[in-house]
Formats: C-alpha cells, structure tokens, sequence
C-alpha cells in the first residue's frame, strides 16, 4: 500500500480544491464575480467599527446585500443610517463607481454618518445627505435612485401612526427610478399575534409592510430568511429593546436575551415597475 505524509495527503487535497475552485470560478460571469468581490470587500474594510464587525453573524451584511442585489456602479439610498452601521459598508463599496445618499430626519438623524466622513473622507467623503422625510431640505431627487435601503425602520414610522408610514413608503418609491429595488430589513411580527402590538413592541407583520410596500406602487418581488432568528419568542415584555444590542433591562434577565440574539427579521425585496 501506497503511504502518504500528512504534508503530502494535504497538499494533494490542496491541489484538488484549486482545481475545483478554478472550474466553478470559470463558470461564473465575470460582473458577477466583481459584485461579489466588491461587497466581501466592503465588508472587510479596516475601518469598521470591531462593535460593528461583530453583529455581522446576526445581521448577515454580505447575504442581505446580495440577496437585494447591491452593486458597486448604484446610486443607493440608505434610510435613517443611525450610528452607520451599514453605512460602513456601502460608502466604500459606492466611493468608485457608484453613489450613496444618507437621508434622515433632521441634524442628529445625519450624526453617524458625518462622523465616519470626518474620520476617513476617502472611503465616506461621497455621502450626500439628504432630508427624510422630506419637507424642505435637502432632497434625494426623484426618480434617481437604483436602489433605496431601510434597516429597521417601519416600525419607527409605524409609531407615528399608518399616514406617516404610509407616507414614507411613497416618498422612497418616488426616489428610485423605473424598475429600481426598495430593500426592507425589519423586525417580525408573526402573522396569528395581535396587529396592536405594532404600535408598541418594535416588531411589524409581514403582511402590513406588504400591504404599505404596495399601496405606495411597489411589486413585491421576493423574501429571504437570510435574517429570521427560530429562537425569538417575539413576546418580550419591553418588546424587541429587550434583545442585544439594547438590552433595555440592563442585567435583568441578560443572559436569557444574549442567548436569543438579535430579533427575529423580514427580508424583503420590492420593485417600482418600469414603464
């Protein structure tokens, strides 16, 4: 019998895989291979936050960006980017080729974002900023946009009642251009619990986002559950801040929660159709 060093058999099996990469490589189209290159990258950057990098195992960056079908060369608007959570991300996958627009509501909505455009202009200094909802500010033009982004949101809006949701919603269809993708990440509600919890615990039905998404004019085009979390009971007593990141509870019950995660999260994908 034929005997291999374990330094052999390794670098036979290193060789194999080469081999294997090389040919599924081969078969993918080249654009493809560079979005994909392009937002793994992204994702890599130094720069991010290590607070930041390490929610990426809740809050899946790279499939969640893939799956809504973000390329460097968009003009993407992120909604209400908070601290900038993923605006580390899409500023240097757009600095090159593409555009970025951070709309928010009013001077404290725009703070993270200026922030990482002091610290590191060259990855961050394209970001425009834009007024959200839009009154009388700065305004992302309509029709402009290849795609629009929201993180978390709806039910923000959703605390100020179905007018100011639902006006948000038309707002964001009327800044993408024919054929442009609304990107909805937010947290769960299931269907059977009670529709009142909405205005209060954070968590939003599937079915009302739908139901926004598509009197604003959008086709709903497909989910993931890149983002759904089986362990959240979507019961917390002070709703979905009870989770990490937030901890409302300080140390009540901590371990309880950190062992649950971040909520359990809607993905989804709408189009404005084209004329």
């Amino acid at each position: 019998m034929r005997r291999f060093t374990l330094a052999a058999l390794s670098l036979a099996i290193s060789v194999a895989a080469l081999g294997t990469y090389q040919v599924s490589a081969a078969k993918q189209p080249p654009a493809k291979t560079a979005t994909d290159a392009a937002l793994r990258s992204a994702i890599a950057t130094p720069t991010r936050a290590p607070a930041n990098s390490a929610r990426d195992v809740y809050r899946h960056p790279y499939e969640t960006l893939k799956f809504f079908g973000a390329k460097p060369d968009m003009t993407i608007v992120e909604i209400w980017p908070g601290g900038g959570w993923y605006s580390e991300i899409l500023g240097p996958l757009t600095k090159d080729k593409g555009a970025l627009y951070a709309a928010a509501a009013g001077e404290r909505g725009h703070n993270g974002v200026k922030a990482l455009m002091a610290a590191q202009p060259a990855l961050y200094g394209h970001i425009k900023l834009a007024e959200f909802p839009y009154t009388s500010g700065s305004k992302v033009p309509d029709g402009s946009a290849d795609m629009v982004l929201t993180f978390r949101n709806v039910h923000n809006w959703r605390f100020g009642g179905a007018d100011q949701t639902q006006a948000a919603f038309n707002q964001m269809f009327a800044m993408l251009k024919p054929g442009g993708v609304l990107g909805v990440v937010e947290h769960r509600l299931p269907e059977n619990m009670d529709a009142a919890l909405e205005e209060k615990s954070g968590y939003m039905k599937v079915s009302s986002v739908k139901a926004f998404a598509e009197a604003a004019g959008f086709k709903f085009d497909k989910a993931s559950e890149v983002n759904a979390n089986a362990r959240d009971t979507h019961d917390h007593p002070g709703g979905v801040w009870n989770l990490p990141p937030t901890f409302s509870e300080k140390d009540k019950d901590r371990a309880k929660y950190q062992a649950i995660g971040e909520s359990d999260r809607m993905t989804l994908r709408f189009v404005k159709p084209a004329r």
